[in-house]
């Protein structure tokens, strides 16, 4: 039905709706049994068996197949039963792989299923009477809905009332321009949704005023819905750490494809049999490619999400994970995050008295006007329920309709009493919000907002007195708003700042308090011995953000609080010079953070940068990382940001550069213990085929070890929690690779020890008592060994301050890789990897060569070269 071409009363009707009370409980659950959930239906997921040949894609794992048909039919030719058991179980150990790969998407999906989950939007509506908080997805056709600058429109639906209201569309219209909305317009039925005025459509977004509307359609019967726009999928979710790897993982198939090369030209030399160099030359296929690294790499980031998650931080997207590690430089909002955002109303002051007055219970009639004249003039409300006060909407203004209520007047009654007849809505530019009220049958403007705008628009007042008191105030740390109102004779045909914001008489301030949040004076200390920057940027008066930052040691001894008119007269260069030195933004705009943001970032560093509100979205977008306030912020703040803080607190924000950092470290272990002990296999098969004419190992031997003591050891240790001193360093450079600091020298050396280690072993196993023995003292000794490193890896600190176990995700992958070793090699699984029971001493020796990389670690931790990792 097009309900744009109806009347407001008779959609309503046609809804079986009403526009005060909503629809109850009841009617609401009979709908969502008939309508189902809003939601628009995703992309078909992939089936797990789709998934499981998805990882058979991988060039790695196809010459693996090869190898594994070549190898049957070699089996079949010679009619050897033993000689099945080779491509049988590199089929098995491929099927395994692929089956861990299917896990680890799967849970991987779920993870981030979750995280979209904790992100959904949520809608004001009315039902029962009463304004509620719901999920987006519980609305059904009916509900009423009430709408606000920086929300997203959850569902279509039409307007019933709203003032100066604009939406952005062009999702649908391709319009660029916001569409300006009239509940009152009647349109064609045949006209197209760019000419709809009286109707919001979901997936847009309300840029500019306030409205209330009844939903008319949902999920897939939306507009949006329609042409599922939405569906085009999630994007590239590959982090750029994953496309190094990627890459790298190429190079090293290069490689592996040219050191195959050179084998095949040896074996031929030696008269090998074009078999056993093609058997040796996929050995080496196998050992130089780490083919769990993409995977685990992902996982590592996925778990990484989680903790996030559980510490209030609810990560969009991956990329976001390694930034987060990098931040140099907080720029956060003030209110609600370095403080409680618990805004209580303390003092006020009234035109012509001599004195200003605590807010109470009972205060004197000319306060009491005051907070009334300011009540109407705001769209927060409370809900006082026994004992308990819920605060919905801005806590500024919320905290003025509780002190007006606890006078003895709640807002309904103001409301009904004097009934709203316009209003122009606050703005972050404008920095007022003006109603217009019927009040005794006069038509009364009244306007609230900073002191500094509210003077210059007054004619009548004393100004200088107001002045005086606003400053003692601000000292005091409270912040303060102006009120002042006029009488006007007939509404303007125009609702517009210049008709109504000017001429006013001036009629009081009210200061209200938001004291620190008692975590946030550690989280700034932190900050300070991490390197890290903090900056507070505020659109509060400056002697108040200046006396709560220097409280919490944001502003230090020769740094400077600026207002953002002193920043609007700097120029580029200006700003570029001084911007180390200034800690304080106050009274700013959306346009002043986004020139803060590129000062800093022309300095190299990695900014991260709070906001709440539609305007805050330019700057989100602006900072490498923009975080959104999860309680305060708008729909749009959210959707422009890499990170929301369900919490809205500073603190987080610190936890969550703490766990990226701790994330980014892990990562590191991983590809560092990875490509290090895959670097010491290819050293061990291309030099003994160099010098013996032979593989130490063979094909199924190195899949084993990659598969069982190369990949459980690898998760477990990407699990490895952060460690104590990683907030006691500065942050890494925005470019540093991910090999610096000869990160890569490093991996290089521990290679070439492995791949001495394996050789040491077969040449003393091949000597003592032959070539099967050789095989299964290398098989040992580099699987075991690199247990061992595993532990190793997990801090450039020794083992003996941090302690052996301290990983329990490493302790069981561990075990679990132990038992399985001690299952191929002490069973009769052991013919099929062609390893034989060894002489005592000979396993003597095997455990001094398993234990070398313990001593070799600890000695070059102890001289310290170990360092600047992080």
């Amino acid at each position: 039905m097009e309900y744009y071409s109806l009347e407001t009363q008779k959609v309503l009707e046609t809804l079986q709706t009403d526009s005060v009370n909503g629809l109850s409980s009841k009617e609401v659950a009979s709908r969502q049994a008939q309508y189902g959930a809003n939601v628009l239906k995703g992309k078909k997921k992939k089936g797990l068996f789709l998934k499981f040949l998805d990882q058979f894609k991988d060039v790695m794992i196809l010459i693996l197949l090869a190898a594994a048909a070549v190898s049957l039919v070699v089996a079949i030719l010679e009619g050897e039963a033993k000689g099945f058991f080779e491509p049988a179980l590199i089929l098995v150990i491929v099927v395994v792989n692929a089956i861990l790969g299917v896990m680890q998407e799967s849970k991987a999906e779920k993870a981030l299923e979750a995280l979209k989950n904790m992100s959904a939007p949520h809608s004001r509506v009315i039902r029962d009477g009463k304004e509620q908080i719901v999920m987006a997805s519980a609305l059904v056709p009916g509900d009423i809905i009430k709408l606000e600058a920086g929300d997203f429109v959850p569902a279509d639906a039409r307007l019933i009332s709203g003032a100066s209201v604009k939406s952005e569309e062009s999702a649908l219209t391709g319009e660029s321009v916001p569409s300006e909305k009239d509940a009152s317009a009647i349109i064609d039925e045949n006209a197209p949704i760019g000419d709809r005025s009286n109707m919001v459509y979901s997936g847009c977004s309300i840029t500019y005023g306030t409205a209330l509307a009844v939903v008319t359609a949902i999920g897939m019967d939306t507009e949006m819905g329609k042409i599922a726009v939405l569906l085009s999928g999630e994007g590239d979710t590959q982090t750029p750490l994953q496309k190094k790897l990627a890459k790298l993982g190429k190079y090293l198939g290069l490689l592996a494809i040219g050191i195959c090369v050179v084998i095949f030209v040896v074996g031929l030399i030696n008269d090998l049999k074009p078999l056993e160099i093609f058997m040796t030359a996929v050995s080496l296929a196998v050992s130089a490619i780490p083919e769990g690294l993409p995977a685990i790499v992902t996982i590592v980031l996925s778990i990484g999400v989680q903790r996030l998650a559980k510490k209030n931080a609810v990560i969009r997207s991956l990329p976001a994970v390694e930034t987060l590690g990098g931040a140099s430089i907080i720029c956060s909002d003030k209110t609600g995050t370095l403080t409680q955002n618990r805004m209580t109303l303390v003092k006020g002051w009234v035109e012509g008295k001599e004195n200003s007055e605590d807010i109470s219970l009972n205060n004197s009639e000319e306060m009491k006007k005051l907070l009334a004249y300011a009540t109407l003039c705001s769209d927060g409300s409370v809900l006082v329920e026994a004992d308990k006060v819920t605060h919905i909407g801005d806590p500024t203004e919320t905290s003025i309709v509780l002190a007006a209520y606890n006078n003895g007047m709640s807002k309904e009654e103001l409301n009904s009493a004097y009934p709203r007849l316009a209003t122009i809505p606050f703005d972050s530019d404008r920095k007022l919000m003006t109603s217009v009220n019927n009040i005794d049958g006069k038509i009364t403007v009244i306007v609230k907002g900073a002191f500094d705008v509210m003077a210059s628009r007054c004619v009548s007042g004393n100004i200088d007195e107001a002045k005086r008191f606003t400053e003692l105030l601000s000292a005091d740390a409270l912040r303060v708003l102006a009120v002042g109102y006029k009488v006007i004779d007939e509404l303007p045909s125009e609702i517009t700042t210049e008709t109504l914001e000017n001429g006013l008489t001036f009629m009081g301030i009210l200061g209200m308090i938001d004291p620190p949040r008692p975590e946030a004076k550690a989280a700034v200390a932190t900050c300070l011995r991490a390197g890290i920057r903090p900056v507070m940027i505020t659109g509060d008066h400056i002697i108040t953000a200046s006396a709560i930052a220097r409280e919490l040691g944001i502003l230090r001894p020769g740094q400077r609080a600026i207002t953002g008119t002193e920043l609007d007269e700097m120029t580029e260069a200006q700003l570029d010079a001084c911007v180390e030195d200034i800690s304080v933004y106050a009274r700013v705009s959306p346009e002043n953070k986004i020139r803060i943001v590129k000062a800093w970032q022309k300095k190299g560093h990695v900014v991260s940068m709070t906001g709440d509100g539609v305007n805050d979205a330019p700057a989100l977008k602006a900072a490498d990382i923009g975080c959104a306030m999860g309680i305060t912020g708008t729909d749009v703040a959210k959707g422009a940001s890499d990170m929301t803080l369900s919490d809205d607190n500073f603190a987080t924000i610190v936890d969550a550069v703490k766990e990226g950092r701790g994330i980014y470290t892990n990562i590191k272990k991983v590809v560092g213990f990875l490509l290090g002990t895959n670097f010491g296999e290819v050293v061990a098969v291309f030099t003994a085929m160099l010098i013996w004419h032979k593989s130490p190992f063979m094909s199924m031997q190195l899949l084993w070890i990659n598969l069982i003591t190369d990949g459980l050891p690898a998760i477990a240790l990407g699990m490895e929690p952060t460690e104590k001193d990683i907030m006691d360093v500065p942050p890494r450079p925005k470019n540093e690779g991910l090999f610096a600091h000869g990160y890569g020298v490093r991996i290089v050396l521990q290679g070439i020890m492995f791949g001495i280690l394996a050789l040491v072993a077969y040449a003393i196993g091949n000597h003592y008592v032959g070539e099967t023995a050789g095989q299964t003292m290398a098989f040992m000794v580099l699987a075991f060994s690199q247990i061992v490193q595993a532990f190793n890896m997990r801090s450039d600190r020794s083992l003996f301050r941090i302690g052996f176990f301290g990983n329990k995700k490493l302790n069981q992958a561990a075990a679990v890789a132990i038992v399985l070793m001690a299952i191929v090699l002490f069973t009769p699984v052991s013919v099929a990897f062609n390893l034989v029971m060894l002489p005592w001493y000979l396993y003597a020796v095997s455990l001094g060569l398993i234990l070398v990389p313990l001593v070799v670690m600890e000695f070059v931790k102890a001289l310290g070269l170990l360092k600047n990792h992080k």
